[in-house]
């Protein structure tokens, strides 16, 4: 629900590109394919493929096609690369976090993992939840249009938000302060969550970013971020700060505080 291998191949380039501050503009594309695959589902991920790359904004120029025998492979494989622009006033990275950089989040986090997992596993529930698959370029447009002092721009993807948190902070040598009631976390997620004893942010994302923003220009950067079609529960959600450097803080809701240690073990579940 909310995408399929194909749309996620397309996003998740277009998505390294453009947390880089880059614009996307080419992609190669390369299948991998058992042998007795489906041509119906061949046909389906490559429109889906297709209309992922026409809502990015990007071309897929070039790609291959490897048919191997039965057992060599689950199904389909797909490997995609993507070329772009970085304009020359754009120069971001998870090193160049810096102390009272506000913290923004784009919208709710683990939708795409806890999706992933219960389809895995064929848990059925009540409520609907789906991926969050979608390109982030767009977005990171309107970021830089806002304001060109982003010093980190990051997408949550394998590890989720906490080991992304724990990779600037480590990077940049600077402490991170976030507070759990900022955190968007829709409630049928939550219960899921805690009914399988998953902590939302280790859960993999697919159409979230993070953004590391002087707090002069925070603010501006939100809005930007809220009028995506993509960032409407954008929110702030901490701070960069000069103590504990290299370590990532949780104030939790009932006001105590937690350290979020990097994710240790396997990062489950694993499509992209």
């Amino acid at each position: 629900p909310g995408g399929n291998i194909g749309e996620l191949a397309i996003y998740g380039t277009v998505n390294d590109i453009a947390m880089c501050g880059g614009s996307p503009l080419y992609l190669s594309a390369g299948l991998v394919i058992e042998e007795g695959f489906l041509i119906s589902d061949l046909e389906r991920i490559i429109k889906s493929m297709g209309a992922a790359a026409e809502k990015a904004g990007v071309k897929v120029v070039t790609g291959d096609t490897k048919v191997v025998p039965k057992g060599a492979a689950d199904k389909i494989f797909i490997n995609t690369s993507g070329i772009g622009l970085i304009p020359d006033d754009v120069d971001v990275g998870c090193d160049k976090a810096v102390p009272g950089d506000k913290i923004i989040l784009s919208g709710t986090i683990a939708d795409h993992g806890i999706t992933v997992l219960t389809q895995r596993e064929g848990m059925t529930f009540t409520s609907s939840i789906k991926s969050d698959s979608a390109p982030l370029n767009r977005m990171v447009e309107r970021i830089f249009t806002a304001s060109k002092k982003v010093h980190v721009l990051r997408d949550p993807t394998r590890g989720g938000v906490g080991t992304s948190l724990n990779e600037i902070a480590e990077k940049s040598n600077s402490g991170i302060r976030i507070y759990e009631n900022k955190i968007p976390v829709k409630n049928e997620v939550k219960g899921i969550c805690e009914l399988l004893g998953f902590d939302p942010l280790y859960i993999a994302n697919e159409g979230k970013l993070l953004a590391f923003v002087s707090p002069e220009d925070a603010g501006k950067v939100l809005s930007a971020v809220r009028e995506d079609e993509f960032g409407k529960d954008a929110c702030i959600i901490g701070e960069v700060v000069s103590g504990h450097p290299g370590k990532v803080f949780l104030e939790t809701g009932i006001g105590g505080t937690r350290m979020v240690d990097m994710l240790t073990g396997e990062q489950l579940p694993r499509i992209c």
